[in-house]
């Protein structure tokens, strides 16, 4: 695991009580230090800070998202509501804002960690679904989480895809956000800011809808929250 703030105090205690936790953990005081320490070691979670030197963390985000699914947990400011929203879009998985409790920190970590990790995790939103999933040109396969959409292939994150199933594994039903943390993300509004599933849907749409503001399969009820709506 590893922790990037400039700010040593807060740093140290994060690491320390994550290590409590009994986890390893490496620590950076800055972005550039902090990819090539990326670059050298593989991470199971990167504690992140937004505002830091020399790399600020919203561009370390964008390149560790290009490198693969590694989960990240953002550090954020009071009043930084924007900066929160782009590191969700960019594909942070939860964030906490300054200041907070280290305990805190480690329970976000926790939650994440869980709901990535099978062997940890309960089931999840594949445990019931068919192998196949087929609405017009888009196909779904569960078992070799593929996802193609006029046989061209549309890569999805791991969290994109779990989304996409379990919506698609109740066709017309309408789950509302609250709902998808709960089932999906294996978390709560208590610990995780709804606008991660808003996010995830719009980069869902993005990837796999002809027309994103017109979706086909991926509808917004409004005031409720989504659905997947099958081809006729």
């Amino acid at each position: 695991m590893l922790v990037v703030d400039d700010e040593p105090m807060v740093r140290e205690v994060v690491a320390r009580y994550l290590e409590l936790d009994g986890h390893r953990v490496l620590q950076c005081a800055d972005g550039a230090d902090a990819r090539e320490q990326l670059a050298r070691d593989d991470v199971d979670l990167v504690v992140l800070d937004i505002m830091l030197p020399q790399v600020d963390g919203l561009t370390l985000l964008k390149q560790v998202r290009a490198r693969g699914d590694v989960p990240v947990l953002l550090l954020t400011a009071k009043g930084t509501e924007s900066d929160r929203l782009l590191g969700l879009e960019l594909g942070a998985d939860d964030y906490v804002v300054k200041p907070f409790s280290a305990r805190e920190v480690v329970a976000r970590v926790r939650n994440i960690l869980r709901r990535v990790t099978p062997s940890t995790a309960e089931p999840g939103p594949l445990a019931e679904a068919p192998a196949q999933l087929v609405a017009g040109d888009l196909c779904v396969d569960t078992a070799a989480r593929v996802v193609t959409v006029a046989g061209v292939e549309r890569p999805l994150t791991a969290k994109e895809f779990d989304l996409l199933v379990f919506l698609a594994s109740s066709p017309r039903q309408v789950f509302s956000r609250a709902q998808l943390l709960e089932r999906v993300w294996d978390s709560s509004s208590e610990f995780q800011d709804p606008a991660t599933v808003t996010v995830h849907m719009g980069r869902l749409r993005q990837k796999i809808e002809p027309d994103p503001e017109h979706p086909r399969w991926l509808t917004t009820v409004w005031g409720v929250g989504y659905r997947f709506d099958p081809v006729e």
